[in-house]
């Protein structure tokens, strides 16, 4: 089977205006960005319509942090689907860990959030992951089962799964690599019992914990980490390309 491509993505959170991220993207546009990583910026709502007028043409992805299960209706402060895709968006991620923790989010509104945006045509980028009570707790595997449980609805093509060990998101901390893989291998094993052994060994899982130049590499190389859902180190274009490159080198290696 084919190796699986790898996916580097940039999630700004709540940086970057509109003239911020069109520098970002200007110079993003003029790096070497290689052509065997496959890469997606989300920015902000309100930076996303000049974004996706800068990347028109390019190969470069354009992403929204959240949309909403309804294509519409009295929901103060949602995006829908259409919405996003009107402006030239084909990714969306759901259910980031900041989204659960501090806007009540739960494995059931992640799930409808995302079989919404799959209808409407866009991938999705979900995420899952354990607090530090949780992992100290020997919780993490069943947390993972539980996040994942209701995502048999869902297209395996058109979805990828990012692994956040929320304990090591701004904290200082750090997963290791085996820690890394060893989530990653089992969510492989665990989704080729939903979704069978030929898509599961196809679906893109991502590293989502803090992911930086100074520890990419490493983790980037594990058999079963596709890439990584990068935030701080996505604001900065140098380490946002340091990043590719290292998904490049170890993309190399698996082929060869």
């Amino acid at each position: 089977m084919a190796a699986r491509r790898p996916l580097v993505v940039g999630n700004w959170k709540m940086h970057k205006g509109v003239a911020e991220t069109a520098a970002f993207l200007e110079a993003l546009l003029q790096a070497d960005v290689p052509g065997s990583v496959e890469v997606v910026v989300c920015p902000p709502f309100t930076s996303l319509p000049h974004a996706a007028m800068l990347l028109t043409g390019s190969a470069v992805g354009l992403g929204a942090q959240n949309v909403h299960w309804e294509d519409h209706g009295a929901f103060t402060g949602e995006v829908a689907a259409p919405m996003l895709l009107e402006l030239g968006v084909r990714w969306a991620i759901v259910g980031h860990s900041e989204r659960r923790a501090l806007f009540g989010e739960t494995d059931d509104t992640v799930v409808r959030r995302a079989a919404r945006a799959q209808a409407a045509g866009l991938d999705v980028i979900l995420c899952i992951g354990e607090t530090l009570a949780e992992r100290e707790a020997g919780a993490t595997l069943a947390v993972l089962e539980r996040q994942i449980r209701g995502i048999g609805a869902l297209d395996p093509a058109h979805l990828v799964l990012a692994y956040e060990p929320v304990w090591a998101i701004g904290t200082g901390r750090n997963a290791t690599t085996e820690q890394a893989q060893e989530a990653h291998a089992e969510l492989r094993r665990r989704l080729a019992g939903t979704f069978g052994a030929g898509p599961a060994q196809r679906l893109r899982i991502l590293y989502g914990g803090s992911l930086k130049p100074a520890n990419a590499r490493e983790l980037l190389a594990q058999a079963d980490v596709d890439g990584g859902l990068i935030g701080g180190a996505s604001l900065d274009v140098d380490s946002f390309c340091a990043i590719m490159r290292d998904a490049a080198e170890s993309a190399a290696g698996v082929d060869s």
